[in-house]
């Protein structure tokens, strides 16, 4: 299995509807050939950022034609929390490394 890189997508929508937007979801948490980790998101006006693993950007771009989601921008992404900004930072570093999937 090819190392799977984490990707955050941004989808801009105000005009969809929130049914959709669910829906949507529903479709996502079925996709095989990536995963869907989470969403952050501002029902309000519309935005989500949703982080995603897969094994490169094209595949998220297949997976969101597939299921006729749009997205503004797809990004490779690398996270950080302040707890790893301690002595744990380079134990972190390097079983991430190491990994196959990475954690969020």
């Amino acid at each position: 299995m090819a190392k799977m890189k984490k990707f955050m997508a941004v989808h801009r929508n105000p005009e969809i509807s929130w049914k959709m937007v669910e829906e949507n979801w529903a479709k996502s948490a079925r996709v095989e050939e990536a995963t869907w980790i989470r969403t952050c998101y501002n029902k309000n006006v519309g935005v989500r950022y949703c982080v995603w693993m897969a094994p490169d950007v094209e595949t998220l771009k297949s997976v969101f034609g597939n299921l006729g989601v749009t997205y503004e921008s797809l990004l490779e992404v690398e996270e950080t929390i302040p707890d790893l900004w301690g002595q744990k930072w380079e134990e972190h570093l390097t079983a991430e490394s190491k990994s196959d999937t990475l954690a969020f």
